[in-house]
């Protein structure tokens, strides 16, 4: 069982910077792909960026070149650093560990950090 807790949400301006942090409870932290999702109220859940095991980003192309994605595997946490926030992407956003092989929906969630961005 993998347990995830996420922080660092919070208010933040348009165009300001975040940085979320999620922490897993798991020893075996480094076979799990890590990704960041985020959702807003009435809508999916979506992906935002995920790092695999071999430490290869990836991101949507929404927020390539602003968003940056990243693991330290000897403290079992990922990161996301978010800048140039923009209004649209108020949202919980969520830490998900899932192996490999399997689905996000397969894999475990946190319970997710508010980001609200507002002027």
């Amino acid at each position: 069982q993998v347990q995830l807790v996420e922080s660092g949400g919070g208010l933040v301006q348009p165009g300001g910077s975040l940085r979320l942090s999620c922490a897993a409870t798991e020893s075996i932290f480094r076979r799990y792909t890590m990704g960041w999702y985020r959702q807003v109220p009435g809508k999916q859940r979506e992906l935002v960026a995920y790092v695999t095991t071999g430490d290869w980003p990836n991101y949507v192309d929404s927020v390539k070149g602003r968003f940056t994605i990243s693991r330290d595997n000897a403290k079992n946490a990922v990161y996301l650093q978010m800048n140039s926030l923009k209004l649209e992407e108020t949202a919980i956003y969520y830490c998900n560990a899932r192996l490999p092989s399997q689905l996000s929906t397969q894999g475990f969630w946190g319970q997710g950090t508010q980001v609200t961005v507002s002027s």
